[in-house]
């Protein structure tokens, strides 16, 4: 039994009291590789139907498949990204079922000796929760073809493109206790997928999808009889997903009824899931190491090399965003969620103050980016343009607000900062006289306001506030409030 604790929060509140969701996930990730895993041909997304298909992935008579081992290479790559045992010694099986997109008839995987075994994923579902997901193995597997039912009102196609890609299949415990913890996990999980570079983790063009399997029982409990909802394919579906079923299960069981172990697929349009197929177990599957390919067998060397090759991991970034920079954990969590964006807030932040750069990328350049459904990789404003106008706000040459303005600016029309500074006339106004003649006529002509002031200090910001309108927003807001206070002697 899983012993881990559910904070009250997260039970689901029944007719009949209170219930705990289990979710155990096991996701399918397409390995980053030219080939497939046992044949030469392109394992590239799109291309015509039948057009990336070797006489391998068609399951021709006579025809042999010969191990990839760029794709052996990023599964051990992976298993080290999850802290995970890396085997020396794995076996391909074949695992036999009839689909019409599966020519051989059985599907090349792994089942009792895998390539890599147990690991773990920390995860923190909220800045203030952290949780770790347990791995209990990665194996290697081929993925199968697809079938198109809407092309014809009579028949259906198969496209077998992507018969044959590479899979790696990474299966968790059952240590998820809410639809917030396991969007939090595919996230990380992705996350350093992208970091080692072992999948794309592009969940719209399937090469990351999910299965999930969903159990609920009383808090404290022995598990439940969990059903697995197959091929989710998107963050936002696996937790919908995940709510829907529970609640599903819940009211069978508040109605006196029981659960059946079986397969389910979520319609996302209806809110629902819907019954697929009873439950198969291993054994169905008639499971036996495959005669065509011999163990799979490397050494201790081999797995070190890569390791020593590996790129600092999301953890390490962290830790280190927060060591060297001192940012706050969660300022450091959201920049390295994406290594585009941990590099360009390291290209941005050198030699200038961290925590200011990581506000102006974070809420300036983020929100942006979000607003106009962009990624890191396609923003109109460099990281040394960010910068450039960090350097110009810490000189003093223009205020925060006028660099938003220059940001902007940069956004729409590019351009070096410092020009645009320059030629556009936003300097700030530093000069004590032009600050002083501004605050003189403010002063002269609101005397009844001044009277306040002296009788109400936080009547300052009132002052301010003109002044910077006098001013054009140029004014240097410290040497205004300085002035202020001076002239009416608060």
């Amino acid at each position: 039994m899983n012993t881990r604790q559910t904070a009250p929060g997260k039970l689901i509140k029944g007719a009949t009291g209170d219930w705990e969701v289990v979710v155990g996930m096991e996701i399918h990730a397409q390995v980053t590789s030219k080939a497939k895993l046992f044949s030469g041909a392109s394992a590239e997304y799109g291309g015509e139907p039948n057009d990336h298909v070797s006489l391998v992935d068609a399951a021709m008579p006579g025809m042999l498949p010969v191990i990839n081992e760029e794709c052996v290479r990023q599964a051990i790559r992976t298993g080290l990204g999850l802290q995970a045992k890396i085997n020396l010694r794995s076996v391909f099986d074949r695992k036999n079922y009839f689909y019409p997109d599966l020519p051989q008839g059985y599907q090349i995987s792994q089942y009792k000796h895998p390539i890599v075994g147990e690991g773990e994923v920390v995860v923190d579902v909220t800045p203030a929760e952290r949780i770790t997901v347990g791995i209990e193995r990665l194996h290697l597997e081929q993925d199968a073809g697809k079938s198109l039912h809407d092309l014809s009102a009579t028949e259906s196609h198969v496209d077998l493109n992507r018969s044959g890609v590479a899979l790696m299949e990474i299966v968790s415990r059952p240590d998820i206790r809410s639809a917030e913890e396991a969007r939090a996990y595919v996230s990380k999980l992705r996350t350093i997928l992208r970091y080692i570079g072992s999948c794309d983790g592009n969940m719209e063009q399937g090469s990351l999808r999910a299965d999930v399997n969903v159990s609920v029982r009383r808090p404290g409990a022995p598990l439940g009889t969990r059903c697995e909802i197959k091929n989710v394919n998107s963050i936002r579906f696996i937790g919908q997903a995940i709510e829907v079923e529970a609640r599903r299960q819940i009211g069978i069981l508040e109605d006196g009824g029981v659960i059946s172990q079986e397969t389910r697929l979520f319609d996302p349009g209806k809110g629902e899931t819907r019954s697929m197929r009873s439950k198969e177990e291993a054994h169905d599957y008639r499971y036996f190491p495959d005669p065509d390919l011999l163990p799979l067998e490397f050494d201790q060397p081999y797995v070190d090399a890569l390791k020593a090759e590996l790129p600092e991991l999301p953890d390490d970034k962290r830790a280190r965003f927060i060591e060297q920079y001192g940012l706050p954990p969660y300022d450091a969590g959201v920049l390295v969620a994406e290594r585009a964006s941990a590099d360009f807030f390291e290209a941005a932040a050198k030699g200038r103050d961290a925590k200011l750069v990581a506000n102006w990328v974070i809420n300036e350049l983020f929100g942006r980016l979000n607003k106009e459904g962009l990624d890191i990789t396609r923003s109109p404003v460099s990281a040394q343009a960010i910068g450039a106008i960090v350097d110009l706000i810490s000189q003093g040459v223009i205020s925060g607000k006028i660099g938003k303005d220059v940001f902007e600016i940069v956004w729409q029309e590019g351009g070096d900062p410092r020009e645009i500074v320059e030629a556009r006339g936003l300097k700030q106004v530093t000069d004590a006289g032009a600050i002083e003649a501004a605050i003189e006529a403010i002063v002269a002509a609101n005397p009844d306001k001044v009277a306040q002031a002296k009788a109400k200090p936080t009547m300052l910001g009132w002052f301010v506030g003109q002044v910077m309108k006098a001013t054009g927003g140029k004014a240097n807001p410290q040497a205004v409030n300085e002035l202020l206070k001076s002239r009416l002697e608060i």
